[in-house]
């Protein structure tokens, strides 16, 4: 029987190789995000500015990025339809996760963003007619049920609140979204140069926002410009960054689970820094999350 050639293997083996690694950029970008409600409790300005602050700061660095990206990649493409889109929806999700915050409670605007995959999931059966295996819904139901967790025992349901309950619910809406813009942008552009052109536009928009809905955009305290720095260069920078590599790999809806772990990774930064308890529904959520996202791993 003929032995397979070096190069054989090492063709067999790399798809497999390239998902691991786009499930560990995945994985480090879920990291970086959830990092995100602490920094901007930090940040000295109100919610508006520090989203602004959060894309603009991370410019430099994408910028740098898409330079160097740019030597060995040929995609040099500028603003298509889906990099447009993904700025935009990316600032629709900061714009109502922010009035969310502002007008309902916050365990209420944070399960709520968490149906973002339930999104992800419909626009791919229903719009782009994709098969959506039993083990991904079975791993979505999980990650969903884990999110709940994470926050039930907070969740009010109160008909004052309605409002900013919509607000939640449309912050979920419009990062589904962004999920499927990135993804359909990546066929197109580099990692690096689609997230910072959908950046710019994130920014200019939330500049917009800022300038009408806030009082003063600029921190009063070095404590408030280091959070806002943080903000943009590693929830932001590597974050959104590190999503964009993923999604030139692997399944968006599988992408949008991974996502869940921001939940987790942001109770335990809230547990560890500002000494916030986790109880034993809250432990058992997480355990959900990470079971879910193992469900529904791509086979």
């Amino acid at each position: 029987m003929q032995q397979p050639t070096a190069a054989a293997l090492k063709q067999s083996s790399s798809p497999a190789a390239s998902q691991g690694l786009a499930f560990l950029a995945l994985a480090a970008g879920a990291v970086a995000l959830g990092v995100s409600p602490v920094l901007v409790r930090l940040a000295d300005v109100g919610p508006f500015a520090s989203a602004f602050w959060r894309a603009f700061l991370a410019l430099p660095v994408l910028f740098v990025w898409m330079r160097l990206e740019d030597r060995s990649d040929p995609r040099r493409r500028g603003f298509t339809p889906a990099v447009l889109a993904a700025g935009v929806f990316f600032a629709g999700d900061l714009f109502f996760w922010h009035l969310s915050i502002l007008n309902t409670t916050i365990a209420n605007s944070t399960f709520l963003a968490t149906t973002a995959p339930i999104w992800v999931v419909l626009v791919a059966w229903v719009w782009l007619r994709e098969r959506i295996s039993p083990w991904t819904l079975l791993g979505l139901a999980l990650c969903v049920a884990g999110g709940g967790a994470l926050v039930g025992e907070s969740v009010q349901i109160d008909r004052a609140r309605l409002v900013g309950d919509l607000y939640g619910a449309a912050t979920g809406v419009f990062f589904g979204l962004y999920f499927h813009a990135v993804r359909i942008g990546r066929a197109t552009h580099a990692a690096g140069r689609l997230t910072f052109l959908s950046t710019a536009v994130t920014a200019l928009c939330l500049f917009a926002v800022a300038l009408v809905l806030e009082p003063r955009l600029l921190p009063q305290t070095v404590q408030g410009w280091l959070a806002l720095a943080a903000l943009g260069m590693v929830t932001h920078a590597a974050g959104q960054g590190l999503l964009s590599v993923a999604l030139g790999t692997l399944p968006t809806v599988f992408s949008s689970l991974v996502i869940f772990m921001e939940a987790v990774v942001a109770a335990l930064f809230a547990w560890a820094a500002l000494g916030e308890s986790l109880s034993v529904m809250q432990m058992s959520g997480g355990l959900a999350i990470m079971l879910g996202i193992w469900v529904a791993r791509p086979r």
